[in-house]
Protein backbone atom coordinates (compact mmCIF):
# COMPACT_ATOMS: atom_id res chain seq x y z
CA UNK A 1 0.00 0.00 0.00
CA UNK A 2 1.08 3.77 -0.42
CA UNK A 3 0.94 5.64 2.69
CA UNK A 4 -1.45 8.81 1.99
CA UNK A 5 -0.42 12.51 2.68
CA UNK A 6 -0.71 13.87 5.92
CA UNK A 7 -1.69 17.28 6.36
CA UNK A 8 0.04 20.21 8.14
CA UNK A 9 -2.51 20.00 11.02
CA UNK A 10 -0.71 18.79 13.98
CA UNK A 11 -2.65 17.87 17.16
CA UNK A 12 0.12 18.31 20.02
CA UNK A 13 -1.02 22.10 20.89
CA UNK A 14 -4.78 21.53 20.80
CA UNK A 15 -5.31 22.94 24.45
CA UNK A 16 -8.81 22.25 24.52
CA UNK A 17 -7.69 18.03 23.80
CA UNK A 18 -4.91 18.43 26.28
CA UNK A 19 -7.88 19.74 28.87
CA UNK A 20 -10.39 16.71 27.95
CA UNK A 21 -6.97 14.63 28.06
CA UNK A 22 -6.24 15.66 31.87
CA UNK A 23 -9.99 15.42 33.43
CA UNK A 24 -9.71 11.99 32.17
CA UNK A 25 -6.14 10.64 32.83
CA UNK A 26 -7.16 12.35 36.64
CA UNK A 27 -9.89 9.57 37.00
CA UNK A 28 -7.72 6.46 35.86
CA UNK A 29 -7.01 4.58 38.76
CA UNK A 30 -7.36 0.93 39.95
CA UNK A 31 -10.90 1.15 41.69
CA UNK A 32 -11.95 2.18 37.54
CA UNK A 33 -9.89 -0.91 36.25
CA UNK A 34 -11.24 -3.04 38.93
CA UNK A 35 -14.97 -2.26 37.83
CA UNK A 36 -14.09 -2.58 34.33
CA UNK A 37 -12.44 -5.85 34.51
CA UNK A 38 -15.61 -7.21 36.83
CA UNK A 39 -18.53 -5.48 34.43
CA UNK A 40 -16.62 -7.11 31.01
CA UNK A 41 -14.34 -9.88 32.06
CA UNK A 42 -16.27 -11.60 35.12
CA UNK A 43 -13.81 -14.37 34.83
CA UNK A 44 -10.93 -12.33 36.22
CA UNK A 45 -12.97 -9.96 38.56
CA UNK A 46 -11.07 -11.44 41.54
CA UNK A 47 -7.44 -10.55 40.33
CA UNK A 48 -5.99 -7.93 41.95
CA UNK A 49 -4.97 -4.47 39.98
CA UNK A 50 -2.28 -2.39 41.14
CA UNK A 51 -0.47 0.45 39.22
CA UNK A 52 2.81 -0.37 37.18
CA UNK A 53 5.97 0.86 38.33
CA UNK A 54 6.68 3.08 35.07
CA UNK A 55 3.37 4.61 33.44
CA UNK A 56 3.08 6.67 30.51
CA UNK A 57 1.14 9.55 29.77
CA UNK A 58 -1.08 8.66 26.83
CA UNK A 59 -2.15 5.66 28.22
CA UNK A 60 -2.43 4.38 31.99
CA UNK A 61 -1.15 0.82 32.53
CA UNK A 62 -1.95 -1.55 35.74
CA UNK A 63 -0.76 -5.22 37.12
CA UNK A 64 -3.90 -7.89 36.36
CA UNK A 65 -3.17 -10.52 38.59
CA UNK A 66 0.60 -11.86 38.08
CA UNK A 67 0.12 -12.49 34.28
CA UNK A 68 -1.56 -9.46 32.48
CA UNK A 69 -1.80 -5.64 32.18
CA UNK A 70 -4.51 -3.38 31.16
CA UNK A 71 -4.35 -0.43 29.46
CA UNK A 72 -6.49 2.75 29.11
CA UNK A 73 -6.28 5.61 27.11
CA UNK A 74 -5.92 8.91 28.77
CA UNK A 75 -7.54 10.81 26.49
CA UNK A 76 -9.94 10.89 23.22
CA UNK A 77 -6.35 11.56 21.05
CA UNK A 78 -4.94 7.83 22.15
CA UNK A 79 -8.40 6.08 22.16
CA UNK A 80 -7.55 4.90 18.51
CA UNK A 81 -4.86 3.05 19.01
CA UNK A 82 -6.95 0.09 20.57
CA UNK A 83 -8.25 -1.06 18.13
CA UNK A 84 -4.98 -0.44 15.20
CA UNK A 85 -3.02 -2.59 18.26
CA UNK A 86 -5.83 -5.44 19.04
CA UNK A 87 -5.80 -5.77 15.00
CA UNK A 88 -2.35 -5.48 14.18
CA UNK A 89 0.09 -6.48 17.03
CA UNK A 90 -0.75 -10.29 16.70
CA UNK A 91 0.62 -9.84 13.09
CA UNK A 92 3.42 -8.13 13.97
CA UNK A 93 4.23 -10.10 17.15
CA UNK A 94 4.44 -13.52 15.01
CA UNK A 95 7.34 -11.56 12.21
CA UNK A 96 9.71 -9.74 14.58
CA UNK A 97 12.89 -10.89 16.64
CA UNK A 98 11.47 -9.56 20.21
CA UNK A 99 8.78 -9.73 22.63
CA UNK A 100 6.22 -7.70 22.02
CA UNK A 101 2.45 -6.86 23.53
CA UNK A 102 0.02 -9.69 22.74
CA UNK A 103 -3.61 -8.54 23.49
CA UNK A 104 -5.95 -11.22 25.20
CA UNK A 105 -8.97 -8.87 25.87
CA UNK A 106 -10.54 -5.80 23.51
CA UNK A 107 -12.68 -4.13 26.30
CA UNK A 108 -15.54 -1.27 25.74
CA UNK A 109 -16.50 2.27 27.31
CA UNK A 110 -18.08 1.29 30.78
CA UNK A 111 -18.02 2.36 34.60
CA UNK A 112 -18.18 6.12 33.65
CA UNK A 113 -14.75 5.42 31.41
CA UNK A 114 -15.72 6.73 27.83
CA UNK A 115 -12.97 5.07 25.59
CA UNK A 116 -12.06 1.21 24.62
CA UNK A 117 -9.49 -0.22 26.35
CA UNK A 118 -7.40 -3.29 26.05
CA UNK A 119 -5.66 -6.21 28.55
CA UNK A 120 -2.43 -7.37 27.50
CA UNK A 121 0.02 -10.34 28.68
CA UNK A 122 2.30 -9.09 30.85
CA UNK A 123 6.12 -8.46 29.46
CA UNK A 124 8.90 -9.38 32.61
CA UNK A 125 11.46 -6.70 32.14
CA UNK A 126 12.64 -3.18 33.48
CA UNK A 127 13.09 -0.34 31.37
CA UNK A 128 15.99 -0.03 29.52
CA UNK A 129 18.25 2.67 31.77
CA UNK A 130 22.21 2.78 30.88
CA UNK A 131 22.77 1.05 34.31
CA UNK A 132 20.66 -2.14 33.53
CA UNK A 133 22.41 -2.53 29.71
CA UNK A 134 25.38 -4.72 29.99
CA UNK A 135 27.04 -3.37 26.94
CA UNK A 136 25.04 -0.44 25.19
CA UNK A 137 26.90 -1.30 21.55
CA UNK A 138 25.52 -4.39 21.73
CA UNK A 139 21.73 -3.20 22.78
CA UNK A 140 22.29 -1.09 19.66
CA UNK A 141 22.53 -3.47 17.35
CA UNK A 142 20.10 -5.81 18.80
CA UNK A 143 17.53 -2.88 18.94
CA UNK A 144 18.49 -1.97 15.03
CA UNK A 145 18.32 -5.81 13.89
CA UNK A 146 14.54 -5.28 15.46
CA UNK A 147 14.00 -2.36 13.48
CA UNK A 148 14.91 -3.87 10.24
CA UNK A 149 12.59 -6.65 11.08
CA UNK A 150 9.70 -4.33 11.88
CA UNK A 151 10.56 -2.65 8.84
CA UNK A 152 10.63 -5.35 6.87
CA UNK A 153 7.31 -6.47 7.27
CA UNK A 154 4.53 -6.21 4.69
CA UNK A 155 3.01 -2.89 4.77
CA UNK A 156 -0.43 -4.51 3.17
CA UNK A 157 -3.68 -2.53 4.60
CA UNK A 158 -1.15 -1.20 7.44
CA UNK A 159 -2.43 2.36 8.53
CA UNK A 160 -1.05 5.08 7.21
CA UNK A 161 0.70 8.03 9.40
CA UNK A 162 -1.85 10.10 10.80
CA UNK A 163 -3.55 11.40 14.16
CA UNK A 164 -3.20 7.97 15.50
CA UNK A 165 0.44 8.05 15.06
CA UNK A 166 0.97 11.33 16.46
CA UNK A 167 1.72 11.95 12.61
CA UNK A 168 5.01 9.87 13.08
CA UNK A 169 5.91 8.35 9.77
CA UNK A 170 4.43 11.26 8.00
CA UNK A 171 6.72 14.63 6.67
CA UNK A 172 8.27 16.62 9.52
CA UNK A 173 6.38 19.71 7.77
CA UNK A 174 3.61 18.82 10.13
CA UNK A 175 5.47 20.25 12.96
CA UNK A 176 7.63 23.03 11.21
CA UNK A 177 5.32 25.70 12.97
CA UNK A 178 5.29 24.18 16.43
CA UNK A 179 8.97 23.97 15.96
CA UNK A 180 10.01 27.27 14.44
CA UNK A 181 7.91 29.04 17.49
CA UNK A 182 9.56 26.67 20.30
CA UNK A 183 13.23 27.81 18.51
CA UNK A 184 11.86 31.74 18.85
CA UNK A 185 10.52 31.14 22.20
CA UNK A 186 14.21 29.76 23.33
CA UNK A 187 16.88 32.23 21.15
CA UNK A 188 18.46 33.30 24.64
CA UNK A 189 19.19 29.30 25.26
CA UNK A 190 19.62 28.23 22.02
CA UNK A 191 22.57 28.73 19.40
CA UNK A 192 19.01 29.78 16.81
CA UNK A 193 21.13 29.49 13.13
CA UNK A 194 22.49 25.91 14.20
CA UNK A 195 19.08 24.27 15.54
CA UNK A 196 17.44 26.13 12.76
CA UNK A 197 20.05 24.60 9.82
CA UNK A 198 19.71 21.56 11.33
CA UNK A 199 16.14 21.76 11.44
CA UNK A 200 16.12 22.54 7.66
CA UNK A 201 18.67 19.88 6.97
CA UNK A 202 15.68 17.78 8.26
CA UNK A 203 12.77 19.41 6.44
CA UNK A 204 14.78 19.07 3.63
CA UNK A 205 15.47 15.71 3.26
CA UNK A 206 12.19 14.23 2.62
CA UNK A 207 11.16 10.50 2.00
CA UNK A 208 11.19 9.41 -1.04
CA UNK A 209 11.35 5.37 -0.33
CA UNK A 210 7.98 2.70 0.19
CA UNK A 211 6.31 3.22 3.27
CA UNK A 212 7.42 0.57 5.66
CA UNK A 213 5.90 -0.31 9.26
CA UNK A 214 7.46 1.82 12.07
CA UNK A 215 7.12 1.87 15.98
CA UNK A 216 7.10 5.96 15.94
CA UNK A 217 8.04 5.73 20.04
CA UNK A 218 11.07 4.49 20.60
CA UNK A 219 12.12 5.22 23.71
CA UNK A 220 13.72 3.93 26.80
CA UNK A 221 10.83 3.40 28.06
CA UNK A 222 9.36 1.31 25.66
CA UNK A 223 12.40 -0.66 25.82
CA UNK A 224 12.77 -3.79 28.22
CA UNK A 225 15.68 -5.53 29.50
CA UNK A 226 16.67 -9.04 30.72
CA UNK A 227 19.98 -10.01 31.72
CA UNK A 228 21.51 -6.62 30.88
CA UNK A 229 20.12 -7.24 26.84
CA UNK A 230 17.01 -5.69 25.10
CA UNK A 231 14.31 -8.57 25.17
CA UNK A 232 11.28 -6.91 24.22
CA UNK A 233 9.39 -3.79 22.73
CA UNK A 234 6.02 -2.48 24.28
CA UNK A 235 3.91 0.62 23.15
CA UNK A 236 3.02 0.39 19.85
CA UNK A 237 0.36 3.18 20.12
CA UNK A 238 2.33 5.53 17.63
CA UNK A 239 3.20 2.53 15.26
CA UNK A 240 1.86 2.70 11.71
CA UNK A 241 2.88 2.43 7.92
CA UNK A 242 5.04 5.49 6.19
CA UNK A 243 8.74 7.13 6.77
CA UNK A 244 10.66 4.95 9.47
CA UNK A 245 12.87 8.10 10.41
CA UNK A 246 10.99 8.47 14.09
CA UNK A 247 12.37 5.16 15.03
CA UNK A 248 15.86 6.86 14.93
CA UNK A 249 15.34 9.28 17.68
CA UNK A 250 16.52 6.83 20.23
CA UNK A 251 20.04 7.47 18.29
CA UNK A 252 20.08 10.75 20.46
CA UNK A 253 18.41 10.28 23.72
CA UNK A 254 20.20 6.74 24.87
CA UNK A 255 22.87 6.19 22.35
CA UNK A 256 26.18 8.11 22.46
CA UNK A 257 29.60 7.64 20.51
CA UNK A 258 30.15 3.81 19.46
CA UNK A 259 26.53 2.57 20.19
CA UNK A 260 25.33 5.45 18.04
CA UNK A 261 27.26 4.43 15.41
CA UNK A 262 26.72 1.09 15.45
CA UNK A 263 23.29 1.41 15.63
CA UNK A 264 23.31 3.61 12.76
CA UNK A 265 25.57 0.82 10.52
CA UNK A 266 23.33 -1.54 11.41
CA UNK A 267 20.46 0.34 10.01
CA UNK A 268 21.99 0.94 7.33
CA UNK A 269 20.45 4.31 6.93
CA UNK A 270 20.92 6.54 4.81
CA UNK A 271 22.17 10.66 5.33
CA UNK A 272 18.78 11.31 4.37
CA UNK A 273 17.00 9.47 6.69
CA UNK A 274 19.52 9.98 9.21
CA UNK A 275 18.91 14.02 8.67
CA UNK A 276 14.91 13.50 9.36
CA UNK A 277 15.55 11.70 12.36
CA UNK A 278 17.58 14.63 14.27
CA UNK A 279 14.59 16.54 13.04
CA UNK A 280 12.39 14.15 15.14
CA UNK A 281 14.78 14.79 17.88
CA UNK A 282 15.22 18.08 17.39
CA UNK A 283 11.37 18.64 17.75
CA UNK A 284 10.56 16.47 20.96
CA UNK A 285 13.24 18.47 22.78
CA UNK A 286 12.74 21.64 21.62
CA UNK A 287 9.44 21.28 23.15
CA UNK A 288 9.93 19.77 26.30
CA UNK A 289 12.63 22.18 27.39
CA UNK A 290 10.59 23.96 29.67
CA UNK A 291 8.74 20.84 30.91
CA UNK A 292 7.55 21.19 34.31
CA UNK A 293 9.28 17.77 35.45
CA UNK A 294 13.20 18.30 36.36
CA UNK A 295 14.27 14.94 34.52
CA UNK A 296 12.46 15.52 31.54
CA UNK A 297 13.72 18.84 31.22
CA UNK A 298 16.83 17.85 31.82
CA UNK A 299 16.34 14.84 29.04
CA UNK A 300 15.79 17.67 26.37
CA UNK A 301 18.69 19.40 26.92
CA UNK A 302 20.98 16.47 27.14
CA UNK A 303 19.35 15.71 23.08
CA UNK A 304 19.94 19.61 22.00
CA UNK A 305 23.55 19.23 23.21
CA UNK A 306 23.84 15.95 21.22
CA UNK A 307 22.30 17.00 18.15
CA UNK A 308 24.54 20.44 18.71
CA UNK A 309 27.79 18.33 19.21
CA UNK A 310 26.99 15.89 16.52
CA UNK A 311 26.06 18.72 13.79
CA UNK A 312 29.57 20.34 14.91
CA UNK A 313 31.89 17.32 14.07
CA UNK A 314 29.79 16.85 10.52
CA UNK A 315 30.59 20.26 9.69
Amino acid sequence: MSAQPVPDVPHSDDTTARRTDDTTARRIDAGLVRRLVAEQFPRWAELPVRPVEVGGWDNRTFHLGEDMTVRLPSGEGYAAQVAKEQRWLPWLGARLPLEIPTPLAHGRPGAGYPYPWSVYGWIDGRTARPERIDELTVFATDLAAFLRALHGVDTTDGPAAGPHSAWRGGPLSTYDPETRAAIEAHRDRLPVDVVTDIWQAALDATWAGPPVWFHGDVADGNLLVRDGRLAAVIDFGCCGVGDPACDTVIAWTLLHGPSRAAFRAALGLDDATWARGRGWALWKALITLDDPHPAKAAGARHVLDELLAEHSVAR
